[in-house]
């Protein structure tokens, strides 16, 4: 299966340019053939915390049609990244995943905040998992620095997902970081990782690497530092072959792991 991993230059505060060049990167993808499309992190706003109040989308309701179109007109499923949203006089981090005719099966908001951006001070946290199929591919969906906790893309993996797919807005200082954690969560889950960053140009310090791991942990491509749409052909079956073979899942002891008392 092809993936389309989608490496966007996101300008700050600059909407509409960024609607515009989603839209451009998505067609390119799926004229590509791409079956999936996987967009960045916060890729309407940027990190314009402050100014969430004038640019976050009311009710996620722009994003959801812009998102709904696209993936019904081009036959694509796409996952849509995140954006900021706007609900009920609160902030979100959300992810809206739509299959290739055109049906919402996921939104997901952000769990765990970044304290050192200061999310915890602007937006709020969501409470849900993310478990969407898109046609046979069983899928999940954590953003940035979700991957930081192995617990909670564990439980993800648990509940059927081969594939997690990662959105970021991941700072270029602890890129090491981006890349050590998300093999790790390949290889601790035996599944595929598809992990799309942002990179960007002048005021935030972001610059891509984005990457496709195997359940074996094996690279199968990182991205540029640069503006990047690239096409990936995908083996999702070599999920069965890699836990056939290190039956970790088999292995478990959750029943003692149930007894770790956690503060």
């Amino acid at each position: 299966m092809k993936i389309g991993c989608i490496q966007m230059n996101v300008g700050f505060g600059k909407v509409d340019e960024n609607y515009e060049r989603a839209e451009q990167l998505i067609r390119e993808a799926a004229s590509k053939e791409a079956a999936i499309v996987v967009l960045p992190e916060m890729w309407n706003t940027g990190y314009a915390l402050e100014k969430l109040g004038e640019l976050a989308d009311k009710e996620g309701a722009r994003s959801q049609k812009f998102l709904q179109d696209l993936s019904s007109e081009l036959g694509i499923h796409i996952v849509g990244g995140s954006v900021a949203t706007e609900k009920d006089g609160k902030f979100y981090n959300t992810m809206y995943v739509y299959n290739n005719e055109g049906k919402l099966v996921s939104e997901y908001s952000k769990v765990h905040l970044f304290r050192l951006m200061n999310e915890d001070k602007y937006l709020e946290s969501g409470n849900e998992m993310n478990r969407f199929a898109l046609g046979e591919v069983e899928a999940g969906g954590v953003i940035c620095y979700d991957i930081r906790f192995p617990e909670w893309l564990r439980a993800h993996a648990l509940a059927g997902a081969n594939v997690l797919f990662v959105s970021a807005q991941w700072p270029t200082p602890r890129i090491d970081h981006w890349k050590t954690l998300l093999q790790a969560r390949a290889i601790e889950n035996q599944c595929f990782v598809i992990a799309v960053n942002r990179i960007s140009r002048k005021v935030e310090n972001f610059n891509g690497q984005s990457m496709i791991i195997e359940p074996w942990g094996e690279v199968l491509w990182t991205g540029s530092e640069t503006e990047e749409l690239a096409i990936v052909d995908v083996d999702f079956t070599k999920v069965e072959e890699v836990r056939s073979r290190i039956p970790v899942y088999d292995d478990r002891r959750p029943n003692l792991y149930a007894g770790i008392v956690e503060e």
